[in-house]
């Protein structure tokens, strides 16, 4: 067997490989219609989001039934506040979930699962991540990134028919990627799986194992090297690959289990491997497919996060309307003083428009007839963005109390009101499973990669000045066509779109005549960049994540006011709906104006310039005057490979 890499080895991946590993990890075609990456090219269709999809009788039937049941059990049996309090989340709570059907809501019913839609399975995640968000995300991390999802996409028969009763009843799975180098980066990733006859051997450190302490099944990413050929003339291709991994396999050591400023009850860890020993029938898909497996499950997998983030926006509205219809000033309630009844109306708006983008993606995820890549991703994107800022403003509203514990508060005789927790417990979403700025990177390829499919040979240094021919000719036919489509649309017809102005209701119409004319807006503007940036347009990642941000809210918009015709269409607080539409579209209007006129007037330039002193100590005296209470130790612990020296941690609950 060949020698795992040593830690310095890490730092020979150059930026180009990096980005080559990555390029190979996308989904390349796209056999699909899809909303977003339409209206990033300035096409607004409509007819994708319209009429809004619904599920089947059957799947609504089950689904409520399953919701009803998990309302009483996160009423009677979760106490957010003891999770808080011991960090950990009770195994009686644990195993009462396991009981429900809790860990198999996305397995087959065939393997002892729910069967949930993912609309369903959202709802559930939201209200059980209200009582407590640590047992969101032990939930979404078993089942929408742990070993269920890669398997209902990519596994044997004989691997669902092994794996998926045991994670739909008793048994708790986590996904192992990140290690203490290795972020979004995955081309230096350095935990290695050797061939070695009817197995591999692993060996290597994975970092922020969320389930790790107490998983019993793993799915793991590890670089298998290249080699002449397997038994069975099998691979040898090599290349990242997934294994599903016994927790409990000799060599597999918890090291520790992390502390965060959130989710207390979160059961992270870091996890080593020590020539571990994995049956090669445990390998997902082939050698060599483990990114593309990861990056195709969290195409509905990162639907968790954004699902949560509704759950935490609704409860931050009943918390601000209870509160500020209380809490007098000067005279009157403070929800009526417009310096908090604006953040009151931003709240409630927004919370309308995130649920809207959830259950719209959701619903297209389970009828599976677009390709929602892009609309999962800028859904976690916006949703934990914008979770974030509602729970800040709740603080505010909520002023010195915001700030207190609610073991403080109840202490002192108050309503025990955690909205200091749920804002720590909220930013690690815009962390968890891709950050806001990978997310953006993420999602601005994709919106471009109708440019670069029939223009990019002519930004490329490495080719060919006859490649550099054929693309000109093949970008020219494309452009001629597409250009002229963007000079006028039914965005500028005072007509179009009278389904969203019925009779008695706020006007909706002018708001999607505002997205035709700003998506068409903002496909010309990207054009623009690609023409003056060209090969360069990679490094531009602020106008990229301006452009993205714009999408989103468009995207918003479009989901907002879709759900919202449909509440009307069926009776369900039509008026009222119409009404948070018409708040949400005008807000986020206002945020796409600025978003526009930030693409060109920023201080990007200055930034940069201002960054190459800082890492050069240009500035170094400014850091005069203050003492660092951080400890010593390295920026980043060393994951050489090896037999572990620390006491396994790893807590399986049973």
């Amino acid at each position: 067997m060949s020698a795992p890499p040593t830690p310095s080895s890490r730092s020979t991946v150059t930026e180009r490989e990096a980005r080559e590993v990555a390029e190979a990890a996308r989904e390349q075609d796209w056999r699909k219609p899809s909303f977003a990456k339409e209206l990033f090219l300035g096409r607004f269709r409509l007819d994708l989001l319209h009429p809004h999809p619904l599920p089947a009788d059957e799947d609504a039937q089950r689904g409520e039934e399953f919701l009803a049941k998990l309302r009483d059990f996160c009423e009677t049996k979760i106490d957010g506040a003891v999770i808080e309090r011991d960090a950990r989340i009770p195994d009686d709570v644990i195993t009462g979930l396991k009981e429900l059907g809790a860990f198999g809501m996305k397995i087959d019913t065939k393997y002892g699962g729910l069967g949930l839609t993912q609309v369903y399975y959202n709802k559930a995640l939201a209200l059980v991540g209200s009582a407590n968000p640590a047992i969101g995300a032990l939930l979404s991390a078993h089942q929408s990134i742990g070993v269920p999802q890669p398997l209902k996409m990519f596994g044997t028969q004989e691997q669902k028919d092994t794996f998926l009763p045991r994670c739909a009843r008793t048994d708790i799975s986590a996904f192992l990627l990140t290690e203490p180098d290795v972020g979004s980066d995955p081309a230096r990733l350095a935990t290695t799986a050797v061939r070695d006859g009817d197995d591999y051997v692993l060996d290597g450190v994975k970092l922020w194992t969320t389930n790790g302490v107490v998983a019993d099944l793993l799915v793991v990413m590890a670089r298998v090297p290249k080699s002449e050929g397997h038994k069975n003339g099998e691979g040898g291709k090599g290349g990242i690959t997934a294994f599903v991994v016994e927790a409990a396999s000799k060599g597999v050591t918890v090291e520790n289990r992390n502390a965060f400023m959130g989710l207390r009850g979160l059961e992270n860890g870091v996890t080593r491997f020590h020539r571990v020993r994995v049956p090669a029938a445990h390998r997902i898909g082939p050698e060599g497919a483990g990114l593309k497996i990861a990056l195709t499950t969290l195409n509905t997998g990162r639907l968790s996060l954004p699902a949560m983030c509704v759950g935490a926006g609704k409860w931050c509205l009943k918390i601000a309307r209870e509160w500020s219809g209380v809490r007098e000033q000067w005279g009157r309630p403070v929800a009526l003083h417009e310096a908090v009844g604006s953040k009151i109306s931003f709240i409630a708006a927004t919370t309308f428009a995130l649920e809207a983008v959830l259950d719209l993606s959701s619903q297209m995820a389970d009828e599976d007839r677009n390709d929602i890549r892009i609309e999962a991703a800028l859904a976690k994107l916006y949703g934990s963005e914008m979770a974030c800022l509602m729970a800040d403003e709740l603080v505010q509203i909520r002023g010195g109390r915001g700030f207190e514990t609610a073991a403080s508060l109840e202490a002192r005789g108050e309503r025990a009101v955690p909205a200091e927790q749920i804002l720590r417990d909220l930013r690690i979403n815009r962390i968890f499973e891709g950050s806001t700025e990978i997310m953006h990177l993420l999602i601005a390829r994709e919106a471009v990669d109708a440019h670069l499919s029939v223009a990019g040979d002519l930004i490329d240094p490495d080719k060919t000045l006859s490649d550099k021919a054929k693309a000109g000719a093949q970008a020219g036919v494309f452009y001629a066509r597409w250009l002229p489509k963007l000079v006028a649309g039914p965005g500028q017809l005072p007509r179009s779109y009278a389904d969203f102005h019925p009779s008695g209701h706020r006007d909706l119409s002018g708001h999607l005549r505002y997205v035709e004319r700003t998506a068409r807006k903002l496909a010309r503007s990207t054009f623009y960049a690609m023409s003056r940036w060209q090969g360069r347009m990679e490094t531009k990642q602020g106008f990229l994540g301006r452009i993205v941000d714009i999408g989103a809210e468009l995207f918003a918009m479009s989901a907002a006011c879709v759900r919202a015709e449909h509440l009307r269409a069926k009776g369900d607080h039509g008026r009222e709906a119409y009404q948070l539409a018409d708040a949400f579209c005008r807000q986020a209007r206002v945020r796409v104006e600025e978003l526009f006129g930030r693409l060109w007037t920023n201080t990007d330039d200055v930034d940069r310039k201002v960054v190459k002193g800082v890492l050069g100590g240009a500035y170094e005296w400014l850091e005069q005057g203050v003492v660092d209470p951080s400890g010593d130790g390295p920026w980043i612990a060393d994951a050489t490979p090896g037999e572990s020296r620390r006491e396994n941690v790893h807590r399986p609950i049973r």
